[in-house]
């Protein structure tokens, strides 16, 4: 099994893992436990709410945050098929050669102005879109306080809040890392890879198409 095919299998898995993460952790008024009462026997009894419930609900606040979350989740996607795109880029084109230095990449590619150019268009659309998403992000976790507050029912709630946002944010933080690094330092990293591996070659195909007479 070539490096190409490793590679691919290792971000649609990767993709799939993380798109479960972004759901859950942009969704925050759905997936997130909150307090439910119904009156049984004229007494008042509280209950977790039920993701359908979650959805519902009817109360004004809760509502407009439901549509920031659905924004912000339109809008990581939006990103993520970026970022996918990237990287089908990076594989088809580039590839990991551990007998040249990381940053070997700029001076091979000065003889592939067009796989230059492609690059670096990548890389300005992936970054910019990337801050967008972080402030979206912010901004919808913001919005969840309020809710955190008068929707409490257990330290089910807030653990749920802090495990779902924490995954993003460290989504989005490695994200960062390698978009502002590849634009910075002219470069390709993996965003997707454990490790933050960076493409420092060409394709066998385009070095084949180079070394032709």
């Amino acid at each position: 099994m070539n490096q190409d095919i490793k590679q691919s299998i290792k971000v649609v898995g990767l993709f799939f893992l993380q798109s479960y993460k972004i759901l859950t952790g942009t969704l925050l008024t759905i997936f997130i436990p909150q307090k439910c009462e119904e009156i049984i026997n004229n007494n008042t009894e509280t209950s977790i709410c039920t993701l359908e419930q979650n959805f519902n609900n009817n109360n004004t606040y809760h509502s407009q945050v439901l549509n920031w979350n659905i924004l912000t989740m339109v809008l990581f996607f939006g990103y993520f098929m970026i970022e996918l795109k990237r990287e089908k880029w990076v594989i088809q084109n580039l590839e990991v050669d551990h007998d040249l230095p990381d940053n070997a990449l700029k001076e091979i590619l000065k003889k592939e102005p067009q796989l230059d150019k492609q690059m670096d268009k990548l890389n300005f659309y992936y970054y910019y879109i990337l801050n967008a998403t972080i402030i979206s992000y912010f901004i919808n976790v913001a919005l969840m306080i309020k809710i955190l507050k008068t929707d409490y029912h257990s330290t089910t709630t807030l653990s749920s809040f802090f495990s779902f946002t924490l995954l993003v944010f460290m989504k989005l933080y490695n994200s960062y890392i390698v978009a502002k690094e590849s634009i910075k330092n002219d470069k390709m990293l993996s965003s997707f890879l454990s490790e933050f591996v960076s493409y420092n070659n060409l394709d066998p195909k385009h070095r084949s198409i180079d070394n032709k007479p």
